[in-house]
């Protein structure tokens, strides 16, 4: 629910900050492919002004992806060749499964954050009957 009205807050001035430039820009634009032509280019194309920008945004950001998705499809073929090899590993006294294969079957590993330290860390000592009582002896 939380992640629905901070998308909401992020995305209506998105939205309407990309309308406002789609009016403010609306002009055509010519871009041109040839270098040698300026008034009969070979390859050209007349569109609006935030069109060309807008396509401009989206294929920089597919560009700048591949290098995370490429890192992505890396790491999911190393998970695969682990959990394949745990699978073959030899199950007999006296062998270990290799580090990897033994980090694919217990899974990732999870470290707990540190306790919270208590400078009352052992029990109120009350010994008036006897020398010794849960293990702490008295003074």
């Amino acid at each position: 629910m939380l992640r629905k009205i901070v998308a909401a807050i992020v995305l209506v001035p998105l939205a309407i900050v990309l309308i406002a430039f789609a009016v403010a820009n609306r002009h055509a634009v010519t871009v041109s492919f040839d270098p040698f032509s300026d008034n009969e280019p070979a390859a050209s194309v007349t569109l609006p002004l935030f069109v060309l920008i807008i396509l401009l945004l989206i294929g920089g950001v597919l560009i700048g992806r591949a290098p995370l998705r490429a890192r992505a499809a890396t790491v999911a073929r190393q998970n695969r060749r682990a959990r394949r090899d745990a699978g073959k590993a030899p199950a007999g006294p006296g062998t270990e499964p290799s580090a990897a294969a033994a980090a694919a079957v217990a899974g990732p590993v999870i470290i707990p954050p540190p306790a919270q330290v208590s400078y009352k860390t052992r029990p109120a000592r009350r010994c008036r009957t006897a020398p010794v009582k849960d293990g702490i002896r008295c003074r």
